[in-house]
Protein backbone atom coordinates (compact mmCIF):
# COMPACT_ATOMS: atom_id res chain seq x y z
CA UNK A 1 0.00 0.00 0.00
CA UNK A 2 1.01 3.64 -0.33
CA UNK A 3 2.85 5.98 2.05
CA UNK A 4 0.77 9.19 1.83
CA UNK A 5 1.32 12.77 2.99
CA UNK A 6 -1.93 14.65 3.67
CA UNK A 7 -1.71 18.44 4.05
CA UNK A 8 -4.76 20.39 5.22
CA UNK A 9 -5.32 23.17 7.75
CA UNK A 10 -8.71 21.76 8.79
CA UNK A 11 -8.27 19.24 11.62
CA UNK A 12 -11.51 17.43 10.83
CA UNK A 13 -10.46 16.97 7.19
CA UNK A 14 -7.06 15.61 8.27
CA UNK A 15 -8.67 13.22 10.74
CA UNK A 16 -11.29 12.00 8.27
CA UNK A 17 -8.85 11.45 5.41
CA UNK A 18 -6.40 9.67 7.72
CA UNK A 19 -9.15 7.33 8.93
CA UNK A 20 -10.32 6.51 5.40
CA UNK A 21 -6.81 5.99 4.04
CA UNK A 22 -5.54 3.94 6.97
CA UNK A 23 -8.66 1.76 6.86
CA UNK A 24 -7.83 1.13 3.18
CA UNK A 25 -4.37 -0.06 4.27
CA UNK A 26 -2.24 3.01 3.56
CA UNK A 27 0.32 4.64 5.85
CA UNK A 28 -0.53 8.30 6.46
CA UNK A 29 1.49 11.28 7.68
CA UNK A 30 -0.34 14.58 8.19
CA UNK A 31 0.61 18.25 8.22
CA UNK A 32 -1.55 21.20 9.26
CA UNK A 33 -0.18 23.72 6.76
CA UNK A 34 1.88 24.01 3.60
CA UNK A 35 5.16 24.89 5.30
CA UNK A 36 5.01 21.82 7.56
CA UNK A 37 3.94 19.67 4.62
CA UNK A 38 6.83 20.85 2.47
CA UNK A 39 9.28 20.13 5.30
CA UNK A 40 7.90 16.60 5.70
CA UNK A 41 7.97 16.01 1.94
CA UNK A 42 11.62 17.03 1.88
CA UNK A 43 12.51 14.73 4.78
CA UNK A 44 10.64 11.55 3.78
CA UNK A 45 9.79 9.64 0.63
CA UNK A 46 6.06 9.52 -0.09
CA UNK A 47 4.12 7.66 -2.77
CA UNK A 48 1.47 10.40 -2.95
CA UNK A 49 0.78 13.91 -1.63
CA UNK A 50 -2.77 15.10 -0.95
CA UNK A 51 -2.96 18.85 -0.41
CA UNK A 52 -5.65 21.37 0.31
CA UNK A 53 -5.47 24.47 -1.86
CA UNK A 54 -6.38 27.24 0.58
CA UNK A 55 -4.15 27.22 3.68
CA UNK A 56 -2.17 29.64 5.82
CA UNK A 57 1.61 30.02 5.46
CA UNK A 58 1.80 28.39 2.01
CA UNK A 59 -1.05 28.04 -0.48
CA UNK A 60 -1.64 24.78 -2.34
CA UNK A 61 -0.52 26.10 -5.74
CA UNK A 62 2.80 27.29 -4.32
CA UNK A 63 3.20 23.96 -2.52
CA UNK A 64 2.52 21.99 -5.72
CA UNK A 65 5.08 24.08 -7.64
CA UNK A 66 7.74 23.51 -4.97
CA UNK A 67 7.04 19.78 -4.73
CA UNK A 68 7.22 19.51 -8.54
CA UNK A 69 10.61 21.27 -8.49
CA UNK A 70 11.88 18.62 -6.06
CA UNK A 71 10.22 15.59 -7.63
CA UNK A 72 8.40 15.75 -10.93
CA UNK A 73 7.09 12.19 -10.61
CA UNK A 74 5.31 12.13 -7.24
CA UNK A 75 1.53 12.00 -7.71
CA UNK A 76 -0.37 14.94 -6.23
CA UNK A 77 -4.09 15.07 -5.41
CA UNK A 78 -5.36 18.62 -4.86
CA UNK A 79 -8.49 19.18 -2.78
CA UNK A 80 -10.49 22.32 -2.12
CA UNK A 81 -13.82 23.41 -0.77
CA UNK A 82 -13.32 26.96 -1.96
CA UNK A 83 -13.94 26.22 -5.63
CA UNK A 84 -14.05 29.64 -7.27
CA UNK A 85 -13.14 32.79 -5.39
CA UNK A 86 -12.40 36.22 -6.84
CA UNK A 87 -12.42 34.69 -10.32
CA UNK A 88 -9.84 32.11 -9.29
CA UNK A 89 -10.56 28.43 -9.80
CA UNK A 90 -8.18 26.84 -7.30
CA UNK A 91 -8.53 23.30 -8.61
CA UNK A 92 -7.94 24.38 -12.20
CA UNK A 93 -4.79 26.19 -11.05
CA UNK A 94 -3.74 22.99 -9.28
CA UNK A 95 -4.10 21.04 -12.56
CA UNK A 96 -2.16 23.68 -14.48
CA UNK A 97 0.71 23.48 -11.98
CA UNK A 98 1.01 19.72 -11.91
CA UNK A 99 -1.70 18.06 -9.81
CA UNK A 100 -2.55 14.62 -11.18
CA UNK A 101 -6.13 14.80 -9.93
CA UNK A 102 -8.44 17.19 -8.10
CA UNK A 103 -11.32 16.70 -5.70
CA UNK A 104 -13.93 19.18 -4.47
CA UNK A 105 -14.83 19.20 -0.77
CA UNK A 106 -16.98 17.78 0.59
CA UNK A 107 -16.28 14.40 -0.98
CA UNK A 108 -17.26 10.86 -0.14
CA UNK A 109 -14.95 8.05 0.95
CA UNK A 110 -15.49 6.48 -2.48
CA UNK A 111 -14.54 9.74 -4.23
CA UNK A 112 -11.31 9.96 -2.22
CA UNK A 113 -10.32 6.35 -2.86
CA UNK A 114 -11.13 6.64 -6.58
CA UNK A 115 -9.02 9.82 -6.90
CA UNK A 116 -6.22 8.10 -4.99
CA UNK A 117 -6.35 5.15 -7.40
CA UNK A 118 -6.14 7.50 -10.40
CA UNK A 119 -3.10 9.24 -8.91
CA UNK A 120 -1.30 6.03 -8.08
CA UNK A 121 -2.00 4.59 -11.56
CA UNK A 122 -0.32 7.64 -13.14
CA UNK A 123 2.79 7.11 -11.01
CA UNK A 124 5.85 6.12 -13.02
Amino acid sequence: MAHILVIDDEELSLFTMREILEEAGHTVVTAGDGMAGLALQGAQAFDLVITDMVMPHKEGVQLIVEIRERDSRIPILAISGSGRSRNTDFLELARQHGANAVLTKPFSEEDLLNALAVCLETDG
